[in-house]
């Protein structure tokens, strides 16, 4: 089978297509044919050895799959050759098959494409898991969500609405900002690119208490970090979560006094964590989820796709931050 590998740590330029030995399901597995794989954040870290997780050598990236059950382990029930799914798996998407744990696949519906499918389940359930697990945002409350234009932002900005939030998004550009708006959102702020001097970093403060109101944000979801992280924490209202949720514009130091003067929280957003420690909690939260999709409050926005072999570029895209949605790459039809 052909398969996109890292075999040297690097960026996008250093991976390969490569044919290898196709996996073989052992009991409690499914084996996959892969149809898509979208691409996240994570993907960029892991090929450069900065992520939390360091898979061996060679390796494919790729955490997010949809495909179609080739065989079944031994033990596994309930899953049949031809089944259609939906899964994470850290790592090793970008092949044409993928053996994975049968407890970790979701039942593709039928009126749902591939494509549509692989960009579902990291950033919809990490952003449940944060607004409901971690920011308990409640029905009325406001959110502020950094970074909305991007896979997880826009899935925040559909969640808060369809938990009855207020939602502002902050964006980089006003192709973004329109994004934001036909996710929902009901204001947006848009930001420069940091880093930012002391005056930037005020004046962007300002533009977000400006957006929020007196009240400033019940909750603020930040999967962005870097110089963003103090001017949304100056916006936040009394007793207010920030959740944290990823760092593409880097590891934020953050002034502690803060929290102090607004009896705030700080909270850790580990999704993969939360899923392997309480996987029926996790369940509940996908079924949610697919209810609120076939509901139409949620759908995963794709804007590009990518054949296999130009995976590198998609994962580049993504480093670039220049991203609209979700990208994904295609393996088969």
């Amino acid at each position: 089978m052909k398969a996109l590998l890292s075999k040297a740590v690097g960026g996008p330029e250093t991976l390969v297509v490569e044919d290898i030995a196709d996996p073989v399901a052992g009991p409690g597995d499914l084996l996959i044919a892969v149809k898509a794989c979208s691409v996240n954040y994570p993907d960029v870290l892991i090929i450069e050895d900065k992520y939390q997780f360091k898979p061996p050598r060679p390796f494919s990236p790729g955490a997010e799959i949809a495909g179609v059950v080739e065989a079944v382990g031994a033990g596994v029930t309930g899953w049949s050759r031809g089944d259609r799914i939906i899964a994470t798996a850290g790592s090793g998407g970008m092949v044409e098959k993928l053996v994975i744990p049968a407890s970790s696949a979701f039942r593709l519906p039928d009126e749902r494409s591939f494509v549509e499918g692989s960009a579902l389940l990291l950033t919809y359930a990490t952003t449940i898991h944060a607004l409901v697990d971690r920011g308990k945002l409640k029905e009325g409350e406001t959110l502020l969500v950094l970074g909305a234009a991007g896979g997880v932002g826009l899935a925040a900005i559909e969640l808060g609405k369809a938990f009855g939030a207020r939602v502002i998004a902050a964006v980089s550009s006003e192709a973004k900002a329109q994004a934001a708006r036909d996710a929902g959102a009901d204001d947006v702020v848009i930001y420069g690119r940091g880093p930012f001097d002391k005056d930037q970093s005020k004046a962007l403060a300002e533009s977000f208490k400006a957006a929020l109101g007196p009240g400033g944000a019940d909750v603020i979801y930040d999967p962005v970090g870097g110089d963003y992280c103090e001017p949304a924490l100056r916006s936040i209202a009394w007793e207010g979560r920030y959740l944290v949720v990823g760092f593409p514009a880097g590891i934020p130091r953050l002034p502690l006094n803060l929290t102090l003067l607004k009896s705030c929280d700080v909270c850790g957003v580990f999704w993969g964590a939360f899923a392997a420690r309480d996987p029926e909690a996790n369940k509940a939260h996908v079924a949610r989820l697919f209810r609120l999709w076939q509901g139409g409050q949620i759908n995963p926005r794709v804007t590009q796709t990518f054949p296999l072999e130009r995976g590198g570029d998609a994962i580049a895209k993504m480093a670039a931050r220049d991203v609209i949605g979700k990208l994904v790459v295609t393996v088969a039809e």
